[in-house]
């Protein structure tokens, strides 16, 4: 109905598989239970490391032994990381994989920067159509990719939307995986941000990440430039040969908060988060770490998990609803 050849379906299917690149969301300022922070970790070790082994999460905080995570990685991997001998070290890593090429990442829910694996690594990743939490029949590797293809082109059908895309048809679809996906990444500071928190196509990257040999691209959220987290994040690409990029960011006056997007305590939060009168990517962190060195600060908004779940929500805030930074 869409009158796609055959011809091109199977030449776009090819260019997902050769250049689709699996993004990492995270966000580097987050501190471990060393008050370690991501960046500093990542510089020293080269490794990006599960939520097993970090214990943070951007998503479900549930990462332990029969944990939400923990049962729902059971049953989408058959028990493969509940065997004898696998460690907190062999669980997947998650991200999403970047078909769209948005300039604030494939999943900005999940961390205000990422990093772009090489292509090779997607032949190593599992995937779901949307997050796994929901459990989504649609699933798949790049071998058995169907299901997950005929899921997207089905959304592009059915809703003229996917994967944040708005006004996406089957046809605009296909025209971009032929088109767009070959091209080389251009400047993510001037591309417009989708603000996509909900729709993704989720992947799980097996076997160890590491700095040197997997990734190609840091795209880093510019309110940690001049930072400290941004020159150790800097650093990390001088040491590993990554190239570093910025894109456009997210600022807000707790003014500008809603009310009724994530709840109406978060323009009280905002207004307690945000330094010299903004919200961004770097005052939520700077909040985070001061919940996590001394929680009765913030006692009087609930306990630590409770302000951490809604220093998270402020972050959706500030996707969806955030202007670039000046």
């Amino acid at each position: 109905m869409s009158n796609l050849s055959a011809e091109s379906f199977e030449l776009g299917v090819a260019n997902v598989l050769k250049h689709a690149r699996v993004a990492l969301h995270f966000h580097p300022d987050r501190p471990d239970a060393q008050l370690r922070t991501v960046a500093e970790n990542l510089l020293a070790g080269g490794i990006y490391k599960s939520q097993f082994e970090t214990l943070l999460s951007n998503g479900s905080v549930s990462a332990f032994p029969g944990g939400a995570r923990d049962l729902w990685e059971q049953k989408l991997f058959g028990g493969a990381y509940q065997s004898e001998g696998t460690s907190a070290a062999h669980r997947p890593k998650y991200g999403a994989l970047d078909l769209m090429r948005h300039a604030d990442g494939a999943a900005p829910r999940f961390g205000s920067c990422y990093f772009l694996l090489a292509p090779e690594v997607s032949a190593r990743s599992t995937f779901t159509y949307l997050d796994s939490y929901y459990e989504p029949i649609e699933k798949g590797t790049y071998e058995e990719f169907e299901d997950v293809l005929a899921a997207l082109f089905k959304d592009a059908f059915t809703r003229e939307c996917a994967l944040g895309e708005p006004e996406l048809t089957p046809t605009k679809l296909l025209e971009h995986l032929l088109t767009n996906l070959p091209k080389p990444y251009g400047d993510p500071a001037a591309g417009e941000p989708r603000r996509n928190l909900n729709h993704y196509i989720e992947a799980q990257v097996h076997c160890d990440v590491r700095l040197k040999e997997d990734v190609d691209r840091l795209v880093c959220d510019p309110s940690f430039r001049g930072t400290a987290t941004g020159r150790l994040l800097e650093a990390c690409c001088e040491r590993y040969g990554i190239e570093c990029a910025w894109h456009g960011g997210f600022e807000l006056s707790p003014q500008e908060v809603p009310v009724d997007f994530r709840g109406p305590k978060m323009p009280s939060l905002a207004a307690r988060v945000a330094v010299s009168g903004v919200v961004n990517a770097a005052a939520i962190g700077e909040s985070v770490a001061s919940l996590v060195r001394d929680s009765s600060a913030w006692s009087d908004r609930g306990s630590q998990a409770e302000v951490l779940q809604e220093l998270k929500l402020l972050w959706h805030v500030l996707v969806r609803f955030g202007r670039r930074t000046e």
